[in-house]
């Protein structure tokens, strides 16, 4: 690899560093008076034909008078931070601190700054997310959502405290946005007090490490009929919420590799000696598959990001007290999660795709037969799908061979918006949808 890939890495990671000192460091009126400093320091040697010397010397005394009383500020607080469970992408996320000044002098016109875990990416990341924007072609039109910054996990924003007299607790209201889906981890919270001349900001931080769960952005979905009928599960009652009802039990056996732990029969085992389990009657009902594609090689592609969005929409508005639905997608390995009739509910789901990650490592074909393997129980498939090149549409031209009922979601970036063609699905073009990021929203609209 190219050597000065490393040294721009480098640079990223100075700049971003200073870049965030500095807007901490310094109020707005003391950025101000940087920018000013700044320009005053490049015009100044030419001291014979202009004087800006003079309010060179003059901005310098007064970031140095700002710097100087920082020095004597000395705040001691703990603090405890009550956080939601969970937040959501693009939506505000509000929270409690508890303050409590243990020093011997009343604060007051103090700040609250959190201190987030640092999210600056690893070289190989941050070397593909170069790579992926110098191929990208930009378009003319902003995404409504695309980030100002493709690692930025949360906008922030400051809060004010109360006045606080000496060993008395003061509760502070926290708000911000998440950008980015995933756990929000926090290293600690930064009290902050202007000097007088509202320059520079004086420093006290607490470490306080804590995190929350950020759920994906889920758009409305209108009601659409999903494909496929009841078909046979093995063992159904056992997935069913109304596992043990009299009615569906249809007696007692020896324990077999594999069965789960719920249905021993212990006073039977008692009596045996031996492990001995109940048996369910097997049941006929809905199960569909929401299969999500995962294949790229772009670790922050909004393509990626809204493909994980629209899946997790569907997985909230899909009714699953009388059917299940298996989410299916390939990360380091292939993994299949099922939610409906009290397996788990649609926050589990949202916290599964909260986690998820682009898939690099293996070839699409390994979603391809982890989907096949399931169409024995499935009723119909929903696809979610960032391209439509043939391997894709090879993919799904197998389904319909094999007469599986489908819906098929295609995600492009927005400087591909064009008509895609069909292919296996023109026969049903109802059935398959070509969804823009950053208009997916109004795309999912227009479902029937």
């Amino acid at each position: 690899m190219n050597p000065i890939w490393r040294i721009l890495y480098s640079l990223y990671r100075m700049s971003s560093w200073l870049r965030f000192r500095m807007q901490r460091r310094f109020t707005q009126p003391g950025l101000v008076v940087m920018g000013a400093l700044t320009a005053t320091a490049m015009m100044g040697p030419d001291i014979e034909n202009n004087v800006t010397y003079q309010a060179f010397t003059l901005l310098v005394f007064l970031l140095l008078v700002g710097i100087a009383f920082s020095w004597l500020f000395n705040a001691r607080f703990s603090a405890t931070r009550v956080l939601p469970r969970f937040g959501t992408v693009g939506c505000s996320f509000n929270y409690r601190l508890a303050l409590k000044n243990i020093g011997s002098k009343s604060q007051t016109g103090l700040t609250l700054l959190e201190n987030l875990a640092d999210v600056r990416p690893a070289f190989q990341e941050w070397h593909s997310q170069q790579l992926a924007e110098a191929k990208r072609v930009k378009p003319f039109r902003v995404s409504q959502h695309r980030r100002t910054h493709p690692f930025k996990v949360a906008s922030l924003k400051d809060a004010s405290i109360p006045t606080a007299l000496p060993n008395e607790e003061v509760e502070v209201s926290g708000e911000l946005i998440p950008l980015r889906r995933g756990l929000l981890r926090f290293s600690g919270i930064t009290i902050a007090r202007p000097d007088p001349l509202g320059l520079v900001r004086a420093f006290a931080t607490i470490p306080l490490p804590q995190s929350a769960l950020i759920l994906p952005r889920r758009y409305p979905v209108p009601r659409i009929a999903l494909p496929g009928t009841m078909k046979y599960q093995e063992r159904g009652v056992a997935l069913a919420s109304s596992v043990g009802q009299s009615e569906e039990f249809i007696g007692l056996r020896d324990y077999r590799h594999g069965d789960p732990l719920r249905h021993i029969h212990w006073r039977s085992w008692a009596k045996a000696g031996k492990p001995v389990v109940k048996e369910f009657e097997d049941e006929f009902f809905v199960r569909h598959a929401l299969v999500l594609d995962t294949f790229t090689e772009h670790y922050h592609s909004e393509v990626f990001e809204e493909a994980v969005s629209v899946a997790a929409s569907f997985a909230c508005v899909i009714q699953t007290q009388e059917s299940l639905l298996d989410l299916l997608f390939v990360g380091t390995q292939s993994y299949s999660f099922t939610s409906g009739r009290g397996l788990a509910h649609a926050d589990q789901m949202l916290e599964i795709l909260a986690s998820v990650r682009p898939c690099s490592g293996q070839p699409f074909s390994a979603l391809e037969h982890l989907v096949l393997n399931h169409l024995k129980v499935v009723s119909g498939c929903i696809c979610i799908l960032m391209a439509w090149d043939q391997e894709r549409r090879n993919f799904v031209e197998k389904l319909n061979t094999l007469g599986i009922p489908l819906r098929v979601l295609v995600i492009v970036p927005p400087e591909k918006s064009g008509e895609l063609d069909a292919g296996p699905m023109r026969n049903e073009p109802d059935k398959f949808h070509v969804l823009e990021a950053g208009r997916i929203e109004s795309g999912l609209a227009k479902l029937i």
